[in-house]
């Protein structure tokens, strides 16, 4: 049963990082890919009737990791109280740059408004890919499953480190660039004219770029932990994963060269949901693994709720994720189609 709940709660982050990421890479391109105000009004009517439903799925993942592990929930909310308050203005303040710039009709308040959801998009998808990060290099957990972490201390990785050090930099940039080029590709699906010819520019760059951080974030998180790696060689299955993103990161390229916009978007969420599955694959049993000691990492095994609550939670997860899906699939099918001022 602990396997099958560190599954679902991967899919669930899964789902929210393609879902969330695309409208995430619109809001990090609203004020620089868009020119006009009617161009930054496509992008926001692009994700206008989603954007704050594709959160929920953090939402509903974070009570899973609650029910399923609660000794984890308690440690990583605990150890990382800063930048999740950092992340929760983030998300609150990305919302009102939405709902409040049409509140009233002036360019100034246009412009404040838009910068303020632009620039939080960036912020958290840097941090997101920041607690990615530190996920994976491990946090200075005691003996007891807890911890504390700065902000930053000498920014290397080192045994106490900080949330924030060039390794976790690096992999929140990754997640900047790769959730930007995911939103390009969505503007592309949505829009025409001259909005979706730089959409389609900036998704080309995006995929070349997403290619070498994947490659150099790969060969950053060998040197600074090597065990990761310990899974792929235990169970030849596990390449699969890197074959399913080399492929997919050449589809997304192919299709943004053919101006295939749907097959650039579906092979960039195909992207991301196997990296996630890559880095997710490399770290079980583990959910948060110790940089002091490995004997202290917390695993599927010690966080895990009782064996009782386990079972009667897979049957309330199946009625809730039947009705989220139903509603999500209405959603998305209701809005298709390019974007009509």
């Amino acid at each position: 049963m602990e396997t099958l709940w560190f599954l679902i709660v991967a899919l669930m982050l899964v789902t929210y990082a393609i879902l969330d990421g695309f409208d995430l890479g619109a809001g990090v391109l609203h004020l620089t890919m868009a020119r006009t105000e009617a161009e930054r009004q496509s992008i926001l009517a692009a994700i206008g009737p989603v954007w704050d439903g594709n959160e929920v799925w953090l939402l509903a993942a974070g009570g899973a990791l609650y029910l399923a592990f609660p000794a984890l929930y308690a440690s990583s909310f605990s150890g990382f109280y800063l930048p999740l308050m950092i992340v929760l203005w983030l998300l609150m303040l990305r919302g009102i740059g939405i709902e409040f710039r049409t509140h009233v009709e002036s360019p100034l308040w246009h412009s404040f408004f838009d910068s303020i959801f632009s620039l939080s998009s960036m912020l958290l998808t840097i941090f997101f890919g920041a607690a990615l990060g530190n996920v994976i290099r491990g946090v200075p957990l005691n003996r007891d499953g807890f911890f504390f972490e700065p902000l930053w201390t000498t920014f290397t990785v080192v045994s106490h480190p900080g949330i924030l050090d060039w390794y976790t930099v690096l992999i929140g940039v990754i997640a900047f660039v790769t959730l930007s080029g995911h939103g390009a590709n969505y503007i592309a699906v949505k829009t025409e004219g001259d909005m979706n010819k730089r959409a389609h520019r900036v998704a080309g760059v995006a995929s070349w770029a997403m290619g070498v951080l994947a490659l150099v974030g790969l060969i950053a998180t060998v040197k600074i932990r090597p065990q990761i790696l310990d899974n792929y060689k235990a169970h030849s299955a596990g390449l699969v994963i890197p074959v399913v993103v080399l492929l997919s990161w050449m589809a997304m390229i192919y299709s943004n060269a053919r101006r295939n916009d749907k097959v650039a978007f579906l092979s960039s969420s195909t992207f991301i949901t196997a990296m996630l599955a890559g880095a997710a694959f490399a770290l079980y049993p583990n959910v948060l693994p110790a940089s002091t000691d490995p004997a202290y990492s917390l695993t599927i095994h010690n966080t895990a709720s009782s064996s009782y609550a386990l079972k009667v939670g897979i049957t309330w997860w199946v009625i809730g994720i039947a009705l989220a899906t139903g509603y999500f699939v209405y959603l998305f099918r209701s809005f298709r189609g390019k974007v009509k001022l």
